[in-house]
């Protein structure tokens, strides 16, 4: 499956070399390739954090929106399976969310809560019937994903339960398994995505809040004119209790409401460092008792997904949930439906680097000693070695080390001043020199280059005035903000060419002075020898000019004698 397929892809044109999403992302499940960073497909988990904090927007959402609308366009039933976390998100009734939604095109409207029920009620049971140990809840797709594929040894403790869409997917099969039905999910979920295109089977496709709220605005639906009917109600039936699954801990209060027993501990968390620490160093095999670990990849729940407008307050959005979440006194004894899954490890073994790799790597990224490894997490890696494996692991390149590119650079520029001809100087708004060349120094300080070429700054800190007679044009540049060129300028018996230049603002300027001299002698010797040429061709052709006129004379005089001649010998005959 190619970037582009995949639920979350990068838009070449707009990433440019930040490698925050590098940085921020949890799994490092981003390669790095001529600078673009591109999503590894096989490593993600669609959380979607990267999302969210690229600051040019270069990581987006795959849309689905025409490939539900080609579906609408068929004469199949479509169902749309309704997240609860909508009830927080939108400020619309419930009658109104199912009219607009029925005027984009879909049949009927079904809440996902009913299948969170019908998780809950298995839950429950299972772990009444355990005897000890862990079992964490396969609600979450994220959970599931990075534990498969970064937590391998605790996938046989997840769940062996669908999420609540697919159970509720297959509720709805299931229930109008006489029609023919397509189920469309609408969530603040990116991941779901993937279970859709996993299980395609139960649901076609998986929709974002952002895709609904794209869709309506493209078709201009006036929110304000839609005038529900009594027709416009969640079908088979409203949910329940179902609805706490979008807050964090809200699994848990559903399975308190059941008859669970008095010895399972039920823990929530919620972000993955928070499930990374509560794993850490876990045996499960050693726990004594029951644990049930609720586990949702976004801080504070799904209220908090990726695909969630951040226009509300987090409190308000809770509250409104809370609000419309409808308690049953009795909760039923068997589920609507259950949906058995169960999931397989999906992390490779990773490559055993060698120590010359390794060192390779390292001096790639010109860390040839303890003291180079800052660490300091510019690349987007916690360390300089994870760089380095992440670069024989062809993720990343070794561009992306901004000290060493640091480095590289003001090696290859001392190099370049150090060995140019010309002058260079930089000085700031007191003129004092900041930075100069060997050439400045030989130019301007001859006496003095054995003390200042051996000093590691140079002439830093040294007054221009004391040096320079020209010192005034640094001053107007800084004055005026602008370039200020003179060529040929004379100082004793030298000629000079002065380029000076603003660096930055009412601060720093520069300047490159080239020694002229040698090249106005040398256009003066030209001039003069072309001179002399010049005049020496004028004499010689004025002597052939005064040549030819004597020889067109004699010639003249001859052909003159001879026509007399002729003439007198015709008349004497």
């Amino acid at each position: 499956m190619e970037e582009k397929f995949y639920p979350v892809y990068t838009l070449s044109n707009k990433c440019h070399d930040c490698y925050k999403c590098v940085r921020e992302c949890f799994v490092k499940s981003i390669e790095v390739i001529d600078s673009q960073a591109k999503i590894i497909k096989d490593k993600c988990i669609a959380c979607g954090h990267c999302v969210r904090v690229c600051p040019s927007s270069a990581k987006r959402i795959r849309y689905d929106i025409d490939k539900v609308k080609s579906l609408l366009l068929s004469d199949k039933k479509v169902i749309v399976s309704l997240a609860p976390s909508w009830a927080g998100v939108y400020d619309y009734s419930a009658p109104v969310m199912i009219s607009l939604l029925k005027t984009l095109g879909f049949y009927g409207v079904s809440e996902t809560a009913l299948g969170a029920e019908s998780v809950s009620i298995e839950t429950t049971r299972t772990l009444n019937e355990m005897e000890k140990g862990l079992l964490i809840s396969s609600c979450c797709p994220v959970v599931v994903d990075y534990i498969r594929n970064y937590k391998p040894e605790f996938t046989d403790y997840i769940a062996k339960i669908a999420s609540p869409a697919l159970t509720h997917a297959k509720y709805l099969k299931d229930y109008y398994k006489d029609e023919d039905i397509k189920v469309v999910f609408i969530g603040p979920c990116i991941a779901k995505k993937n279970e859709a295109d996993r299980n395609s089977d139960l649901i076609y496709a998986s929709l974002t809040y952002d895709e609904l709220n794209f869709w309506i605005k493209d078709l201009r639906v006036d929110i304000n004119s839609i005038e529900p009917n009594k027709e416009d109600v969640f079908i088979p039936k409203a949910a329940h209790e179902g609805g706490l699954y979008p807050i964090e801990g809200g699994m848990n209060e559903t399975i308190k409401m059941d008859k669970i027993k008095k010895d399972v501990r039920l823990i929530s968390l919620s972000s993955l460092p928070a499930l990374k620490r509560a794993l850490q160093n876990l045996k499960p095999e050693n726990i004594e008792g029951k644990i049930f670990l609720e586990a949702l990849s976004c801080e504070g729940g799904c209220v908090n997904g990726p695909a969630v407008p951040q226009k509300k307050s987090g409190l308000i959005v809770n509250s409104n949930i809370l609000s419309k979440v409808k308690k049953r006194s009795d909760i039923p004894k068997t589920p609507d439906t259950v949906l058995e899954m169960k999931y397989e490890p999906l992390a490779k073994a990773d490559k055993k680097i060698s120590l010359i790799d390794m060192s390779d790597a390292m001096k790639s990224i010109g860390k040839t000693s303890d003291e180079d490894e800052l660490n300091c997490g510019g690349c987007g890696y916690s360390t300089c070695r994870e760089l380095a494996a992440a670069i024989l692991d062809k993720k990343a390149e070794p561009s992306m080390c901004v000290s060493y590119m640091r480095k590289l650079a003001m090696k290859k520029t001392a190099m370049l001043l150090r060995t140019m001809p010309s002058a260079m100087v930089m000085v700031n708004n007191k003129l004092e020199i900041m930075e100069t060349n060997d050439a400045f120094i030989k130019m301007f300080a001859p006496d003095m280059y054995d003390i200042f070429s051996k000093r590691p700054d140079g002439m830093k800190g040294a007054l221009l005035d004391r040096i320079l007679p020209f010192y005034s044009l640094f001053e107007t540049a800084l004055m005026k903000n602008t370039e200020v060129h003179k060529e040929r300028y004379q100082i004793k018996d030298k000629l000079y060419d002065i380029n000076v230049f603003v660096i930055e603002e009412n601060n720093l300027t520069g300047a490159i002075i080239t020694d002229v001299t040698t090249s106005e002698v040398n256009r003066e010797k030209v001039a003069r020898k072309a001179r002399e040429v010049i005049n020496k061709n004028i004499e010689t052709v004025q002597n052939i000019a005064s040549l030819l006129g004597e020889h067109m004379v004699d010639v003249e005089t001859l052909l003159s004698s001879i026509a007399e001649d002729y003439s007198s010998e015709g008349e004497n005959q």
